[in-house]
């Protein structure tokens, strides 16, 4: 096999526009470049981005501005079925004992629990953050938590 042995098969082979060939082409006489002026010349070239005198859509959008996006610091997230599934009764669930579990990996600027599933096992839980449901569901469970 060699670079110029490779066939192009994702798409269908279209034949390239023959201009200046008669009528029955359509694209005769004026070879689809319609009828004088600069554009019907031969070395004319648009402008890029120009839209024929219409406010072009770069001067349509808005201007960028301040995002906070870039500063955010997220928490990283655990529901509390994985909790059930990866620890066991008197278990600390918290920061370094995930990164111990190799869940977390490189920086985190905290944890977040979040209710999806159940818990059953009586762990002790510090975290940054809490969900409402999983709030709801630790005091039904009578399983301790701590905001640091």
């Amino acid at each position: 096999m060699k670079l110029n042995e490779l066939k192009n098969t994702s798409r269908p082979y279209k034949a390239r526009k023959r201009r200046g060939r008669g009528i029955g082409s359509k694209l005769g006489k004026t070879s689809g470049r319609g009828h004088k002026g600069a554009g019907s010349r031969a070395g004319w070239k648009s402008r890029a981005r120009y839209e024929g005198g219409q406010l072009p859509l770069y001067r349509k959008t808005p201007e960028r501005g301040f995002t906070r996006g870039r500063f955010l610091k997220r928490l990283d997230s655990i529901n509390l079925g994985d909790i059930e599934n990866l620890f066991n009764d008197g278990d600390k669930v918290d920061l370094l004992a995930l990164r111990e579990k190799g869940i977390l990996k490189g920086t985190t600027f905290g944890l977040k629990i979040l209710g999806f599933g159940e818990l059953t096992k009586k762990v002790t839980i510090e975290a940054n953050a809490i969900s409402a449901s999983a709030k709801e569901k630790l005091e039904r469970a009578g399983i301790p938590c701590i905001i640091v």
